[in-house]
């Protein structure tokens, strides 16, 4: 039996702390000094965070190398599964030809700046999101962006900033799932706590957006337009968040966003247009289609894959109805997938088929008080989301007349893609259950619970941080989620919300981590000018998280109504 010490550095909490953070702040020098590679800091993090463990912990080795297993299965699944089929969903698209389309169809609403910065950076980077995260949506909105003509630099920003909102449900929920997995709060409850806090950003983001293209000017022609569509995200938000699935929050809001923006648009007018410019939107296109073309891109209904060039989808013979249609196939898909997952009567047949809930084998744990330690592990591959995804791309494959070797291959391609992010994430979480069940979080938790309420506002400045220098709101849910939930409760603040606010506040930091910056430079055509970006976005990052800030106090004092109960 091993029991957990908060004060194992010279019986000092302080000194604890200090050393517990060192496999933390090893990561994020890495990463955001010295630019390591994700994969590589991951693995520095971890094996600091085992060493730490079993020498001034004092943590048995095998039960150390038995946590580390444990956090890299929950990597694996639910977390992987996940990711690995919606980027496989969203690659089917791409290869098919049917992105581009979509693309399309989104582009030849409007020629107006102003409103395809909504659409495409913030709707459809929205849906993106929902299924790919880990900066594709950013480049691929930029890459749209910039083809349509928008200046370079205008169109990193916008695609920046917009990958905020969807952030905290992004990749099917992986981030509210990680966070229900490090901290032990039911993911339903996590998703209703997200869904009464994002839902609060959504409304301006796309003010702010229209803003940034084109002034005071575009906000006083455009507001109706954005009011739109930052209302439409942010209650489609919370109602699918609250009450239908929080694998499919991201997916609802940005349908119904886009939805609810083209009937406006059908009724609406701005009072003038800003224009692209004819030049830009030539110089742009090459370099769009090369960055929305990276990797494999081609296939066709029966005709074979081929890995080297992309394919367009013959226009001239489909209504445009039936353009539409199979364009956004793959999102009907899947909502219909998952929400059909929801009946109850399948709902409970998927959570106990083939269910295998044991203790995880070599973990015998008591905390500081010495209460037991939860190390029961509960593995579904059946009911789990990242199975739904995999249905609904069968799903997609089929419709979309793709042989089952081309899916296959297509499928293999996206394990290559992801190869790096497979490590991190499994290093990432495997270093947060090693500093979960050691008890290093344990005593960051009770250091900063010294601060009392005043943790309340601390609270979304560190879910801000682990964003900006992991660049993932999933691995600052698995390295701080505990620590919030552990803070909160001795500080006599909620963990539901304490820990929710990591993920809801951690978005705001997304748009400055190096990893993202660095992809929207790319598609932007624009490397090495990171910096630049950088200096554009710092003040509204910061500027968002002072509001954020204030309303999460809010919510811990006159508005704790909202905080949901077990």
């Amino acid at each position: 039996m091993f029991q957990q010490i908060l004060d194992p550095v010279f019986g000092s909490l302080a000194l604890s702390a200090l050393v517990a953070v060192i496999p933390l702040a090893t990561l994020f020098v890495l990463l955001g000094v010295f630019r390591v590679k994700a994969w590589k800091a991951a693995l520095v993090g971890l094996v600091l965070s085992i060493v730490l463990a079993v020498l001034v912990w004092r943590m048995p080795p095998l039960q150390t190398l038995s946590a580390t297993a444990e956090g890299a299965l929950y990597g694996i699944v639910p977390i992987l599964w996940i990711l690995v089929n919606a980027l496989w969903v969203y690659r089917l698209t791409v290869v098919t030809g049917w992105f581009e389309v979509l693309g399309d169809r989104i582009r030849a609403i409007s020629d107006d700046q102003r409103i395809l910065a909504i659409l495409i950076a913030f709707c459809f980077g929205a849906l993106l999101e929902s299924l790919a995260g880990f900066g594709a949506p950013v480049a691929i909105s930029i890459a749209m962006l910039v083809a349509a003509g928008m200046k370079p630099l205008k169109a990193a920003i916008v695609s920046l900033l917009a990958n905020t909102a969807p952030v905290a449900f992004g990749a099917m929920a992986a981030p509210i799932i990680a966070l229900s997995g490090v901290t032990g709060i039911d993911v339903h409850l996590l998703s209703q706590m997200a869904g009464r806090q994002t839902p609060f950003l959504a409304v301006f983001v796309p003010l702010i957006l229209v803003f940034i293209v084109d002034g005071v000017r575009g906000v006083r022609q455009t507001w109706p337009v954005a009011v739109v569509a930052g209302i439409a995200f942010a209650a489609s938000q919370f109602v699918t968040a609250n009450f239908i699935a929080v694998e499919i929050t991201d997916v609802v809001a940005s349908v119904v966003t886009v939805i609810a923006v083209l009937v406006m648009l059908r009724f609406w007018k701005p009072s003038s247009t800003l224009v692209f410019d004819a030049e830009d939107r030539e110089a742009g296109a090459a370099s769009a289609s090369r960055a929305a073309a990276t990797g494999p891109t081609r296939t066709g209904s029966g005709t074979g894959l081929q890995v080297t060039e992309a394919v367009k989808v013959d226009t001239t013979t489909r209504t445009r109805g039936n353009l539409t249609w199979n364009a956004v196939l793959p999102y009907v898909v899947i909502i219909v997938v998952f929400s059909i997952a929801q009946i109850p009567v399948v709902k409970q047949f998927l959570a106990s088929a083939v269910t295998l809930v044991f203790p995880w084998p070599g973990l015998e744990i008591v905390n500081a008080a010495g209460d037991p330690v939860a190390t029961t592990f509960s593995l579904n591959v059946i009911g789990t989301g990242g199975t739904l995804l995999l249905l609904s791309g069968v799903i997609v494959a089929l419709a979309y007349r793709i042989r089952p070797k081309d899916a296959l291959v297509a499928y293999g391609h996206t394990l290559h893609q992801l190869r790096f992010t497979i490590v991190t994430v499994v290093a990432v979480l495997a270093l947060a259950y090693v500093m979960n069940l050691s008890g290093q979080t344990q005593s960051l938790g009770a250091a900063l619970a010294a601060t009392g309420g005043f943790f309340a506002l601390l609270s979304p400045a560190i879910g801000w941080l682990g964003v900006a220098i992991t660049g993932s709101d999933t691995s600052s849910n698995a390295l701080f989620g505990l620590l919030q939930v552990t803070a909160a409760e001795k500080a006599g603040l909620d963990p539901i919300l304490m820990a929710a606010t990591n993920s809801s506040a951690g978005v705001l930091g997304k748009m400055l981590s190096p990893q993202n910056l660095a992809v929207a430079a790319a598609a932007a055509g624009m490397a090495g000018k990171e910096g630049d970006l950088f200096r554009k976005l710092i003040w509204w990052s910061l500027g968002l998280l002072v509001v954020f800030t204030g309303f999460i106090y809010l919510q811990s004092t006159v508005l704790a109504w909202m905080v949901p109960t077990p």
